[in-house]
């Protein structure tokens, strides 16, 4: 049976009793055939009833007993390939799956290790992978950011030099055209510097992530009908540059799905230090939804990029009551 899932297939074999079950049946057959041999051929050849039916039940409990301990351990020793199967089927790339390793060396041990060595290696890959695409795509962003800033930009701003010109000298019939074209100039040079900005965060680089944030949430407030309500710790550990910048895109895009699909007018943005961990929160009262059958890009680029830094993605959600979305980062132990 072929299920999709996730953009590929995935298929599915006939159900199947687990290995632990199928081991436990073969060796209960051979331990009741082995106590019925043995009692047909060390039993005496004639014993009275009484005796006989007394011998018996001492010999189907002893057997009972055996097969209960034969349980126990076959269950015990292939708990681990039980559980490696497990977190392989329930595997995801953007979240760390580890399997515990039984102390006692067998073979269930070192597949258990296998799988937590096979684990790192993929999640090493994933992470090199998407820090280079992320790169590449902030390399561009910061292109275009110049290209819009110091190409269009200053024609934009020779363009209103010349309108505001040519309305001294325009006469009355021509005024309010020329007015109008100066008005669609201005209207065009600030979204080009809107646009720039959301390219490329100039705060960030030049006043820190407290103030970043304090920018967006009061852009984001001016431009739209959504009122962001900034709650942030003024002074923060030291931060890489690429863990602000996680922290800035992801508080970024979480305010945009707000703005597009929350319905409400007030989002809350917070960002503190708690138990040595930056904490980046954004809630809203608006629509939610069930993060279990929602896969936006907006969430799956946002998982990404806290993969970057080892940080953590908690989206907290239910229809008809907000969202809650958390970025958790570890600090540095200065000790």
């Amino acid at each position: 049976m072929t299920v999709p899932g996730g953009g590929a297939s995935r298929v599915m074999g006939p159900r199947y009793v687990s290995l632990s079950w199928r081991v436990f049946a073969v060796n209960a057959a051979v331990l009741v055939l082995s106590g019925a041999v043995a009692v047909a051929v060390f039993s005496p050849g004639t014993i009275s009833s009484p005796v006989a039916t007394k011998e018996l039940l001492i010999v189907v409990g002893s057997l009972l007993v055996m097969l209960a301990v034969n349980r126990l351990l076959l269950a015990r020793e292939l708990a681990p390939l039980e559980r490696v199967t497990a977190a392989m089927r329930r595997a995801d790339p953007l979240a760390r799956e580890r399997v515990d390793v039984p102390d006692r060396p067998s073979e269930a041990s070192e597949l258990a290790v296998a799988f937590n060595a096979m684990a790192e290696r993929l999640e090493d890959e994933r992470r090199e992978s998407t820090r280079r695409a992320l790169s590449a795509q902030e390399g561009e962003r910061s292109r275009i950011a110049r290209e819009l800033h110091d190409e269009i930009g200053q024609r934009l701003t020779a363009l209103l030099l010349r309108l505001t010109s040519a309305r001294r000298l325009a006469g009355p019939e021509l005024e309010p055209i020329v007015l109008e074209a100066h008005g669609l100039a201005r209207e065009s040079l600030d979204d080009v510097r809107r646009v720039a900005r959301e390219l490329r965060p100039e705060a960030l680089d030049d006043l820190g992530l407290p103030s970043a944030l304090a920018a967006l949430a009061e852009r984001i407030s001016r431009q739209s009908e959504l009122r962001v309500e900034p709650e942030l710790q003024p002074v923060l550990p030291p931060l890489t540059a690429e863990e602000e910048l996680v922290v800035y895109r992801v508080a970024q895009e979480a305010l945009t799905n707000v703005l597009r699909h929350a319905g409400c007018d007030r989002a809350d943005l917070s960002l503190r230090v708690s138990d040595d961990a930056l904490v980046l929160d954004v809630r809203d009262e608006g629509k939610g939804f069930d993060p279990h059958t929602v896969t936006a890009n907006g969430l799956l680029g946002m998982r990404e990029r806290t993969l970057l830094v080892g940080a953590r993605l908690d989206v907290r959600s239910r229809p008809g009551h907000g969202t809650l979305v958390r970025l958790l980062l570890p600090l540095q132990s200065d000790s």
